[in-house]
């Protein structure tokens, strides 16, 4: 019985950190609400008084850290659901948003809300190679995707920046 409990939770936290906490069972739009998440952490981040560098340091080891743990435990839930890339898995797209914001050094309202219908709009329409990028297996193809929507929406961001400076 002891086994079977500790075998459980090796398949449960996966799923946990997956779905961060949940948020993946969302019924309309889990993808979305992971996004949210995302945006919440950059504007918690940027609620603490932090250097622009200190700032770039912590927002670049997070991204660092929940990619590797996501890649992890998105591999895990795929066998869990099983399934390829199972909506319910959400850590993907809580990284690609705080990707988006990375060249910003503090954001407003504003700059999260664009940052959030940025990253929206390419992780949805996933440009090339992002498209491509879902095809690695395991996690790596569920994370690698949204990173490179977060890329292309950091980029769209930074220049819209630019633009309104």
């Amino acid at each position: 019985m002891k086994a079977v409990m500790a075998a459980e939770r090796r398949r449960t936290l996966p799923v946990w950190v997956a779905t961060v906490a949940g948020a993946g069972y969302f019924p309309v739009a889990p993808g979305t609400v992971g996004s949210a998440v995302g945006v919440i952490l950059v504007a918690a981040m940027d609620a603490i008084s932090l250097t622009p560098a200190g700032r770039d340091a912590l927002l670049a080891l997070l991204v660092v850290l929940i990619f590797f743990l996501g890649v992890w435990a998105a591999g895990q839930s795929e066998e869990f659901f099983g399934r390829t890339d199972p909506g319910h898995v959400v850590i993907d797209e809580v990284v690609g948003q705080m990707v988006a914001f990375m060249l910003v050094p503090h954001t407003s309202w504003k700059l999260l809300l664009a940052g959030f219908v940025l990253f929206r709009i390419f992780d949805i329409s996933k440009p090339f190679p992002a498209g491509r990028a879902e095809r690695l297996p395991g996690g790596w193809g569920i994370m690698v995707d949204d990173v490179i929507a977060g890329a292309y929406a950091m980029v769209a961001l930074a220049f819209l920046g630019y633009i309104v400076r």
